[in-house]
């Protein structure tokens, strides 16, 4: 499985997992070994299509970073954190998650929109 860190130390996903708020963008930011990046978004297809499926779900994107770059990045956007926190916990999604080789790290943070 890989390996979850997080951007904000004093703020793991879990913990925002708590905070009942919506809309959300979540923004995830794997590193990913090129000689796995193949089949890393192969299994990443097979789970946005079960994300898209789930109640609260709005829209994903994946970017993968330029000059060589060994990072990919999802921008999922979903109606609360609830909903995300219900889809992300469920056992289907659990078992993929688990498919993900060890040598892969995730850094997954929530947003909201902020008015500037």
């Amino acid at each position: 499985m890989a390996k979850l860190q997080s951007l904000d130390p004093k703020t793991p996903m879990f913990a925002q997992f708590k905070e009942k708020t919506g809309p959300i963008v979540l923004a995830n930011t794997f590193v990913v070994p090129k000689e796995r990046t193949e089949a890393f978004l192969a299994l990443f297809h097979r789970q946005a299509e079960f994300m898209k499926a789930q109640p609260g779900f709005v829209s994903l994107q994946m970017h993968k970073g330029t000059a060589d770059s060994q990072l990919l990045m999802n921008v999922a956007v979903w109606e609360s954190t609830e909903a995300l926190a219900t889809a992300f916990g469920r056992p289907e999604f659990q078992r993929m998650a688990a498919e993900s080789p060890d040598d892969i790290v995730s850094y997954p943070h929530i947003f909201e929109q902020s008015d500037v």
